[in-house]
């Protein structure tokens, strides 16, 4: 079977798919994206997609993975082009993508890469490197001079290996050669994202000059955003069942959900897209979004992703089979999460709250649990401690916040309740299972566990309630299984 490239897609069915309206040999890039994995291909490359269809422009993107060749390895033979399925509880969508038109690889030529990001015609530079590709401390948010990739950086910022090494690079060749700068574009699930990227962007360029600092700081903007949009990891089974459906091979589309929404600051230092004009919605503050989608849809998820993980559910969609779990889901959205979030004028939150349980429930998403659990160590102070906290101060309820972390730390054991590994994905893995192993005792292992000031800073080891809240639920796990658990406790 033929893969999709250029050359093909004149022959494809646009009566079935819905194709580029722009001629891609005109368009210039613009952008360039941090971390180019299926995320960025279903959300920010879709908006762009969209803006150039309608308006055209030259917002080209030149996408960089900063680790593997696997994505350039999918789209070099396609032009670029990949197909993006939107899955819903209807059916199926296509739409063939070609905003994408070129995937380099950091590490096989760092120079290239800090030279594109440089060229003047580059108005943007995005990022989805995940929390734990800014390099800091997700307790305080100040970058982590002692990480390994900025200490290489900061020795060898010809080459570098980190994202903060590539923008502070980029931005000192613009400085040094009298270009303006560009705008940094974080889209990660971060609060505050701007504002963290800064910091750490800030805190990178101290350490080169106090001249290079004051620079960026005077003339680089860094907008937050919300971005939002269920997108699973691509399977060799949706590679294989596009392929019967639409005639062509395609070894780098990518699987969404019908929903997407995209909130952000309008703060640019550049041009940028219209991205306005295709469903973004430019504010002048992003924080009542992203504290709504960090805390109802990102905390659910994790909640779930462990718990379910746990109770031997392969996909988020198969626990929000079982009614307990959507019991426990909606009980986390109304009495714990929901009374920390601030909802904008005319926002029906209530409607939100459904509809997020709807989206975990659509069988046409194959979201793997496991992947979700990837990255705790990075995704819990952000999805779930900046909520107990506020509970912790206004004496709500933390029930189940707990049983979240009390899932988390079972987790990271990496052992499950049938005695089976876990293959734990996080930068802290080895340190956290060392943890648990030399910690038997439940309320001692709790304590060793809050005491990893990275994710838990200095407050919360010497929270007693939260302790013994997270105690009682590892010994009802140890005792009759984490499914048991939470029908015995969550149903409806």
């Amino acid at each position: 079977m033929k893969r999709i490239n250029n050359d093909l897609l004149a022959s494809v069915d646009s009566s079935a798919i819905q194709l580029p309206q722009y001629d891609r040999a005109g368009v210039k890039p613009g952008i360039v994206h941090l971390g180019i994995g299926a995320f960025h291909r279903a959300h920010q490359a879709f908006y762009t997609e969209a803006v150039l269809n309608q308006f055209g422009g030259d917002w080209g993107i030149i996408g960089c993975s900063l680790r593997s060749a696997s994505v350039k390895t999918q789209l070099a033979e396609q032009d670029g082009l990949y197909t993006l399925v939107e899955r819903g509880p209807e059916g199926e969508k296509f739409q063939i993508m070609g905003a994408v038109q070129q995937v380099v690889v950091g590490p096989e030529d760092p120079a290239a890469l800090v030279a594109i990001m440089a060229n003047p015609q580059t108005q943007i530079v995005s990022l989805t490197v995940t929390e734990k590709g800014y390099c800091h401390d997700p307790a305080t948010g100040n970058l982590n001079l002692s990480h390994p990739d900025i200490q290489h950086d900061l020795g060898n910022l010809n080459a570098p290996k980190s994202a903060i090494g590539y923008i502070v690079a980029a931005l000192l060749a613009r400085k040094e050669s009298g270009q303006s700068s560009f705008t940094v574009l974080s889209c990660d699930n971060l609060p505050n994202n701007g504002e963290v990227l800064e910091k750490v962007v800030l805190q990178f360029a101290k350490q080169v000059s106090a001249e290079l600092c004051e620079w960026v700081s005077a003339h680089t903007k860094f907008p937050s955003t919300m971005i939002d949009r269920i997108v699973p990891a691509t399977t060799d089974s949706d590679r294989a069942d596009l392929e019967a459906k639409v005639g062509y091979r395609d070894e780098g589309m990518v699987v969404a959900e019908p929903f997407t929404q995209w909130v952000i600051e309008d703060k640019f230092c550049s041009a940028r897209p219209q991205w306005e004009q295709v469903g973004a919605l430019l504010v002048e503050d992003v924080t009542a979004f992203e504290k709504m989608k960090l805390r109802l849809l990102n905390g659910s998820h994790s909640m779930l992703a462990y718990a379910g993980y746990l109770a031997g559910f392969e996909t988020i969609s198969d626990v929000m089979t079982e009614p307990a779990f959507v019991e426990l889901c909606k009980k986390f959205m109304d009495t714990e999460a929901g009374p920390t979030v601030k909802t904008p004028d005319g926002f029906d939150i209530e409607d939100y709250k459904k509809q997020l349980r709807d989206r975990f429930a659509n069988p046409g998403l194959k979201h793997r649990t496991w992947q979700i659990a990837m990255d705790g160590s990075q995704k819990v102070p952000q999805r779930l401690l900046e909520t107990l906290r506020e509970q912790l101060a206004s004496g709500g309820s933390i029930e189940v916040i707990s049983l979240a972390i009390a899932a988390w730390f079972k987790y990271v054991s990496a052992v499950d309740d049938a005695g089976n590994a876990i293959d734990v994905q996080d930068p802290l893995a080895a340190r956290l299972k060392s943890l648990c192993d030399s910690h038997p005792n439940t309320s001692e292992r709790v304590a060793a566990l809050l005491g990893v000031k990275e994710v838990f800073g200095e407050d919360l080891v010497g929270c007693s309630a939260f302790a013994a809240a997270i105690s009682a639920w590892l010994d009802a796990f140890a005792k009759q299984g984490v499914l048991a658990t939470i029908k015995q406790s969550f149903s409806a």
